[in-house]
């Protein structure tokens, strides 16, 4: 019963702390919280460069106020991004939490935003959920099922037929494999196994030993951004290019941070996502111009983007708020927002809070001795197909 009493009382500590913090401030503090270490270090290092980007172009005030970034590793590890998350609540009085390389990470912080009415931009993780765990959060990344369903309906109208389901064993996973088949099924394809992998350092080797034995038309696959070279490299190794076995998906696999070192054997692959580093707008052109400049080892890929969208739904909810950085003006200000990214057309839903956007197919092509995904097809304006089939 003590143990209980001092649960309550902790709670409520943090929360008044918390509320203290959400006061109105001189300052607009942003807390990127990162995988800059680890598995998933290409998410944090390409989020953290399109934010610090889109400072230098936008400046370090807005409304009036100083902004300051603060960005921390968690390693993708949820105990540490619940950690970090209280620090920043509390000690640095964050205005905003952002980042969140992994669903485990963004769904540990989403009792504390609720909590402290802090609000909790998801620039990475991909859970059609996590919008619903906080009336705090936005995402300016995507839902797996935006680009599943998408990849499902062109799959299906484009002579594949039989389908190996391959992907992490985690949420995303789960989503990816779940409205993919949902959709392919309904469309008439057959999907002839469903597998599962660790997220952790898997070895596909015998996962696609397991599928070639099957001989699909095509494998889809859902991997994390930064494991999708690997999983070409032993896709090719196992000869399934060579019998003829396509690979389909979304974008993740097909990075484009990581796209150069795949090799030829990834040209020809088709995928559904929201962003390419080829997609071809003036404004992207000049993201990608000005990221590459300021970045020289990297190229934007669909992290970048959503994280200089999100530094974007930051500044101007605080414009629209009046300079207010309470939760409540805050999100109230980013709902419904829309604007032109370097992806294309985009706008926060305002009952899901959840970003409706572009959703191209793509096929991976050699251009000047580089390797893009290269748009052909588009479905305009997805909402997340997850949360609009439990509307009807």
């Amino acid at each position: 019963m003590k143990h209980r009493h001092f649960l309550a009382a902790a709670c409520t500590a943090f929360a008044v702390a918390a509320a203290g913090a959400a006061q109105a401030q001189d300052s607009v503090k942003i807390g990127f919280i990162l995988p800059m270490t680890g598995q998933q270090q290409s998410t944090g290092k390409q989020i953290s460069a399109a934010a610090k980007l889109y400072m230098s172009q936008n400046g370090d005030t807005v409304a009036g106020k100083k902004v300051e970034l603060i960005v921390r590793d968690d390693g993708a590890v949820p105990d540490n991004t619940k950690r970090i998350a209280q620090e920043m609540i509390v000690n640095d009085k964050v205005t905003f939490l952002a980042g969140f390389g992994v669903t485990p990470a963004a769904l540990a912080v989403a009792p504390l935003s609720a909590e402290s009415k802090t609000p909790e931009i998801v620039t990475a993780a991909g859970t059609s959920i996590i919008t619903e765990k906080s009336p705090y959060i936005a995402r300016t990344s995507f839902t797996l099922a935006q680009s599943t369903v998408p990849m499902a309906d062109w799959a299906a109208q484009n002579g594949i037929k039989k389908v190996v389901s391959m992907v992490s064993d985690y949420a995303p996973g789960a989503d990816a494999e779940k409205s993919f088949a949902a959709e392919f099924t309904g469309k008439g394809g057959q999907v002839l196994d469903t597998i599962r992998f660790p997220l952790a350092n898997p070895d596909f080797a015998p996962f696609l030993q397991r599928a070639a034995d099957q001989k699909p038309d095509a494998v889809f696959v859902f991997v994390p951004s930064g494991q999708g070279g690997t999983f070409v490299k032993q896709f090719v190794e196992k000869g399934l290019d060579k019998a003829g076995i396509k690979i389909i998906g979304p974008g993740d696999v097909t990075d484009d941070d990581l796209l150069n070192g795949m090799g030829d054997a990834i040209v020809g692959t088709i995928t559904a996502h929201f962003y390419s580093a080829d997609h071809s707008s003036a404004v992207n052109k000049a993201f990608v111009a000005a990221f590459k400049k300021a970045n020289s080892d990297m190229r934007p890929n669909f992290m970048a983007v959503s994280g200089y969208d999100g530094m974007h739904l930051m500044y101007e909810a605080v414009k629209k708020a009046g300079g207010k950085t309470d939760g409540d003006s805050l999100i109230a200000a980013a709902k419904g927002m829309a604007w032109e990214s370097p992806r294309g057309p985009i706008s926060i839903d305002p009952d899901t809070r959840d970003i409706v956007q572009n959703v191209y197919i793509r096929k991976v092509e050699k251009k000047n001795g580089e390797l893009y995904n290269v748009e052909f097809a588009t479905f305009t304006a997805v909402k997340d197909p997850i949360k609009a089939a439990e509307k009807k």
